[in-house]
């Protein structure tokens, strides 16, 4: 699997002209009041969120003295957005995703995208919807926090800890590890150490990274302050492809020799399985102690593309169109799917042992929805116990209910699922966009 890039650079969004008043006719104006009183998201029906400003890349100091680098030796970086009125000392740190890089070639060419250097990070907005926007209808428990927004240049994870030589020569520089204690401990400066309330989050390989972090992440703050993680599709399976082979244990197990993974895994799994077994979430939730919320589609396209169905699967026809569109598959391929559905289900059972964890497991056929408004809380967002995900976050986290673990039935039982647009192939993560 080559190294994933993703940019979070988004077009200018239109104004929406309104037409006058006298111009609505009788019908058009009984519509508006019928909208008007369709619960709390309805002022979004008459409005676009508000314009967000850039925030700034952010490079981390000192980088190079402290071994902190991207891939290609320049520092790493992160995107810091300052909270407001009673979020003025309330922190969510966020970890970008982008799959993984597992042979010298592939962490080679990632030296030529973000995932791979800071020389191509620019400016990022984080727009009026999801986890992330500062609008408090579309965000309403996280909208003005302290924002940060991490990026992704080390290729396994924010885990490793090595270095390789290029062919052409060059170091090729393996310090996720490094980078996140950097990161984190320059955070801690700039007043993160003083916050009351800290959500730890990660989309993708981002949310397998805080998966691998939670704990330490906690230890870093007083008991008193509440601290949780929270893992949007990280929850990355160790399950056979259609021709038989375990592609994703084998990605995995270059990662951690290559790039020297095993310091941050568990050591009571370490003790008793393969390093490789250990870096899959179905290992490492046991471990963690800390307070998590794992959301995830069960029908994760990214895993269906490139776990169930991986190009080196050599796929028919057949299943290239199904595994680029769920709509696409017949029912035998939809009882494969089920497969991978039916296994996340049952790695997942030792979250109900956990009184403190919550889960959101929708049938939707798509990968993160946190960052995107559109599934996070909208209209159309996917619902479970007729709550969005934003819904069931903010209820979990603040402790506005209990027992906040749905996982739903299987593909197309949801109709709330069939609103969301097929996503695009996300192996590459190119111009993923928060709107």
């Amino acid at each position: 699997m080559a190294a994933a890039t993703e940019q979070l650079l988004l077009p200018q969004e239109q104004p929406r002209r309104r037409p006058p008043v006298w111009g609505l006719t009788v019908a058009a104006l009984l519509l508006v009041l019928l909208l008007a009183a369709t619960g709390p998201l309805r002022p979004r029906l008459f409005r676009a969120p508000p314009p967000a400003e850039r925030v700034a890349l952010t490079l981390l100091s000192g980088a190079k003295e402290k071994g902190a680098v991207c891939v290609d030796g320049t520092p790493p970086g992160y995107h810091l957005q300052r909270g407001s009125g009673d979020g003025a000392d309330r922190w969510l740190v966020h970890l970008e995703g982008g799959g993984w890089c597992s042979t010298v070639k592939e962490c080679s060419d990632s030296r030529l995208s973000t995932k791979g250097s800071s020389n191509f990070m620019k400016p990022i907005r984080f727009m009026g919807n999801g986890i992330l926007g500062g609008d408090q209808l579309q965000n309403p428990d996280f909208y003005n926090w302290n924002k940060v927004y991490v990026r992704y240049c080390d290729g396994a994870s924010f885990s490793g800890d090595a270095e390789a030589q290029a062919q052409d020569g060059t170091t090729l520089y393996f310090r996720g590890l490094r980078i996140y204690e950097a990161v984190i401990d320059e955070l801690m400066e700039k007043g993160l150490t003083n916050a009351t309330q800290a959500l730890f989050t990660g989309c993708s390989a981002g949310a397998l990274s805080m998966m691998l972090h939670c704990d330490d992440f906690r230890a870093r703050f007083p008991q008193e302050v509440s601290v949780k993680c929270f893992a949007d599709a990280g929850f990355f399976l160790d399950e056979k492809d259609i021709s038989g082979k375990r592609s994703l244990w084998s990605l995995y197990g270059r990662v951690i020799h290559l790039q020297n993974v095993r310091k941050v895994l568990p050591k009571d799994c370490l003790a008793n399985k393969e390093p490789t077994e250990c870096f899959f979430p179905a290992e490492l939730i046991k471990s963690i102690r800390t307070p998590m919320f794992i959301l995830n589609p069960s029908y994760d396209s990214w895993q269906i593309r490139n776990v169930l169905v991986p190009d080196s699967s050599a796929p028919d026809k057949s299943w290239l169109s199904c595994k680029e569109n769920i709509r696409n598959c017949n029912s035998t391929q939809v009882e494969v799917l089920d497969g991978l559905r039916n296994k996340m289900v049952n790695d997942l059972k030792v979250v109900e042992d956990k009184e403190d964890w919550g889960m959101f497991i929708d049938s939707c056929f798509t990968h993160c929805q946190s960052l995107s408004g559109v599934s996070w809380h909208s209209p159309t967002s996917p619902r479970l116990e007729n709550k969005t995900i934003a819904e069931a976050v903010g209820d979990w986290h603040s402790g506005r209910s209990q027992g906040a673990k749905e996982i739903d039935c299987k593909y197309q039982c949801n109709p709330t699922c069939n609103s969301l647009p097929p996503p695009r192939d996300v192996t590459a993560f190119d111009h993923v966009e928060i709107y």
